[in-house]
């Protein structure tokens, strides 16, 4: 598999070699050398997306020709920008949106050839809900949500296999467009369904509602598979088993802005298979203290490794080089590897997405499990979360918001809560007992949650709520919850 990753490696280098940033980097003498991996690393630094906007793509905004990939690029996928204060501009070259089609579409093929499905299913379609297909126009760029520029731009012979209409994925605003979705619903055997959890579930109760139907399979008798990506199924896996039974197949995918990453082969996978040879360069960096401070900012000792060195349940921030002019790019999420021998990989969460405010390293992964079980044990809906980091006195808090659209005694929950994190976190349960001294917990309706993320501009397609709140977002989160008479308890 290194050499498959050697050779994507050097086609990427080659195609970028007249650059700018292949000529300031002498891509052609590391061609030259006789272990080109060992020599891209040693003579190129690893970006993070403000360096590399600042210092490169900042241009290709401009009309900038050849900067970081070989010609102009034309369409940018905005971030749903969850870390940062807004959404990011991440580059679409051609090459990357056929690798990421390829990429789509085998994904599902060989997903299906796993399945023992009716031949009647392969009649249905697939309900894409996405980003508005219609893009914002700055100059002759073009810029959206990552979901509305790939299905925007499929041939007109696609669309026949997928709905909504192409009139109905151009609406820009989300809450048109899930009005438009819920009034045609009835007209379409949709089989397949993609897109965000919270969005998903939301279209779905309201098309139940809608039609005054028992469940969603009187509406669509052959809806048998989701396919979710870019968050964690396992807060919403249990209200989804309610709300869709428990014989739902369920296919996860890792499709990034910067690329199609991975994505899961078989019905009972652990972990999803990475894609090889289409067009990505993989790089992973140990994600521990000896490569990242407290707040998740990479340290200039650290150094990555490649396909070989990496070991089984570490936790790894990945690092992208790709055919849209993306090198060495640290994209901010970490995996875990299931299974080295299939390259099968799970999200575990997002460097700046975790706290460590006194050495307790709670990751996503844990508050995703924490509130997995949470559900299970105490047969709750939680759907949306987050947790924020404090201080009281000289020592530290964890302040959570659950939505709950139940009655449930907070003290009990709080106390669960904590007892699940110390079961599944050794250095959280070690810090309980010094540092760590306070755990709040607040009860909230999940609407709260879509609300914040409406008046953040934040609404449908790709956005999700962040699950650790950043001090800015913090502020604004307080202040919404002000505006709706809720306060901390």
């Amino acid at each position: 598999m290194l050499k498959l990753q050697e050779n994507t490696l050097r086609k990427l280098l080659i195609s970028a070699s007249y650059t700018d940033f292949g000529k300031q980097y002498d891509f052609e003498a590391i061609l030259k050398s006789s272990n080109i991996i060992e020599a891209f690393q040693n003579n190129i630094p690893i970006f993070d997306y403000d360096e590399i906007y600042n210092k490169w793509w900042y241009r290709l905004l401009k009309g900038d020709k050849d900067v970081t990939w070989p010609g102009s690029i034309k369409k940018f996928a905005l971030s749903s920008g969850t870390t940062g204060s807004s959404s990011k501009q991440i580059p679409i070259s051609h090459q990357m949106h056929l690798s990421m089609r390829k990429a789509s579409f085998k994904s599902i093929g060989t997903f299906l050839d796993d399945l023992n499905l009716p031949n009647d299913f392969f009649n249905s379609k697939i309900l894409m809900l996405g980003g508005a297909t219609q893009l914002k126009q700055v100059g002759d760029l073009s810029m959206g949500d990552l979901s509305g520029i790939l299905t925007g731009n499929m041939p007109n012979w696609m669309n026949q296999f997928y709905e909504p209409s192409i009139k109905i994925s151009k609406e820009s605003d989300w809450d048109k467009k899930l009005d438009k979705v819920i009034r045609e619903a009835y007209k379409w055997d949709i089989g397949i369904v993609t897109g965000v959890p919270a969005w998903v579930q939301i279209l779905i109760e309201r098309i139940i509602d809608h039609y005054k139907v028992s469940s969603i399979y009187d509406i669509w008798p052959n809806f048998k598979i989701y396919i979710h990506g870019g968050v964690s199924m396992e807060p919403y896996k249990s209200y989804f088993n309610k709300l869709l039974g428990n014989d739902l197949i369920y296919l996860d995918t890792y499709t990034a802005s910067e690329g199609f990453i991975a994505f899961q082969k078989y019905h009972r996978a652990v972990g999803m298979s990475m894609v090889m040879g289409n067009g990505i360069f993989y790089e992973f960096i140990p994600f521990n203290s000896d490569n990242f401070s407290n707040e998740g900012v990479l340290l200039d000792k650290a150094r990555a490794l490649n396909l070989n060195k990496i070991t089984v349940n570490e936790e790894y921030a990945i690092i992208l080089s790709t055919n849209a002019g993306a090198w060495r790019y640290l994209i901010g999420d970490t995996i875990k590897f299931t299974d080295i021998s299939k390259y099968e990989i799970v999200i575990t969460g997002r460097i700046k997405h975790f706290l460590s405010l006194c050495g307790e390293h709670l990751s996503v992964g844990n508050m995703n499990d924490a509130v997995s079980r949470l559900n299970k044990e105490m047969n709750l809906n939680i759907k949306e979360f987050t947790v924020i980091g404090g201080k009281v006195d000289s020592y530290f808090s964890h302040t959570w918001w659950l939505g709950i659209d139940k009655d449930v005694e907070r003290e009990v929950l709080c106390d669960k809560l904590d007892s699940i994190i110390r079961s599944l976190n050794d250095d959280y349960d070690t810090e309980r007992g010094y540092a760590l001294k306070e755990i709040n917990v607040n009860i909230i309706s999940n609407n709260l949650f879509y609300g914040w993320m409406k008046t953040c501009n934040k609404i449908g397609g790709s956005n999700k709520f962040p699950r650790v709140l950043s001090n800015k977002q913090t502020a604004s989160w307080l202040n919404f919850l002000e505006t709706q008479n809720i306060k901390e308890g």
